[in-house]
């Protein structure tokens, strides 16, 4: 039994040894552990950015595919894009020059115009003029061809109006009711053209600075009409840049979108989107109307 014992006692200095052996096993593992996480993460973020890096390369395969065709549907030209321009077949000097125009906040409001403007080719007009769509109140102001006064007495008084579908009414439509004047009526028009058309009296609220009692008169005198010429974008398809530009993403957003469809495979309804930092059920469902999965 003696003999048994003698093998547990131990000297001072075996006992020092026995505890600086465990310290350096239990330092070890801590270093282990901590600088193994720490490559874990790098990892991670190194597989972001190559997918991110990945992005444009596969837009140029999907534009240069024989299959990929860029359909043309009617548009506002004052709101083109340098993207849609260079799609179009307009030169960089011809974009430039509208877009030049445009900051000085007028509009072209007729295909002659355009061309003055622009400078593009008879040939090239003859193509893209049929699909300009500008806004009901031009027509009609041609037509009359006399200069509109409107009084500096406040905005036109309360009129009852049959309930007129918000995606077909002019800004002479809007402006009859009291509170809206041609500021806000023009904000309206100007969204709704962004998005092709209104699919909600929802995103009333989405337009910046309507105050709530001119939404509420908006919501009685309006509906929402038909929706099928609204145009739609193929989100499990469509490019980065062409998701930036839809009124309801931003370019960070779009980033996030191609990371998960690139990570988790492709959309499949509006539930989906709200695994997107930052879209609500609510919102997603809107936005959803204006997608195809």
């Amino acid at each position: 039994m003696k003999e048994i014992k003698s093998f547990f006692l131990f000297s001072k200095e075996q006992r020092n040894g026995i505890f600086l052996l465990i310290s350096l096993i239990v330092f070890i593992q801590g270093c282990w552990f901590f600088y193994g996480r720490m490559e874990f993460i790098e990892a991670s973020s190194v597989a972001e950015r190559q997918w991110l890096a990945l992005q444009p390369e596969i837009d140029k395969l999907k534009e240069s595919s024989s299959d990929y065709k860029y359909e043309l549907k009617p548009f506002n030209p004052n709101y083109m894009t340098d993207y849609k321009g260079y799609k179009l077949g307009m030169s960089v000097l011809e974009i430039d020059r509208l877009l030049k125009f445009r900051k000085t906040n007028q509009y072209v409001n007729s295909a002659q115009e355009f061309q003055n403007i622009t400078k593009v080719s008879d040939s090239l007009l003859a193509v893209i003029a049929p699909f300009f769509k500008f806004p009901d109140w031009v027509s009609q102001k041609k037509e009359s061809k006399s200069y509109v006064h409107y009084e500096k007495k406040g905005f036109a008084k309360d009129t009852k109006i049959a309930v007129l579908d918000l995606n077909t009414a002019s800004q002479e439509d809007l402006m009859k009711i009291n509170g809206i004047g041609p500021g806000y009526s023009d904000r309206i028009i100007k969204f709704r053209e962004s998005l092709g058309g209104f699919v909600s009296m929802q995103q009333m609220e989405d337009i910046w600075g309507l105050p709530p009692d001119v939404i509420n008169k908006l919501n009685a005198n309006f509906k929402i009409g038909t929706t099928a010429q609204i145009p739609k974008l193929d989100i499990n398809n469509a490019s980065l840049k062409e998701i930036a530009q839809f009124p309801y993403f931003r370019y960070t957003l779009a980033k996030e979108i191609v990371m998960y469809r690139s990570m988790n495979g492709d959309f499949k309804s509006a539930t989906d989107l709200t695994k997107i930092k930052g879209l609500s059920i609510e919102k997603a469902n809107i936005i959803a109307l204006y997608l195809t999965f």
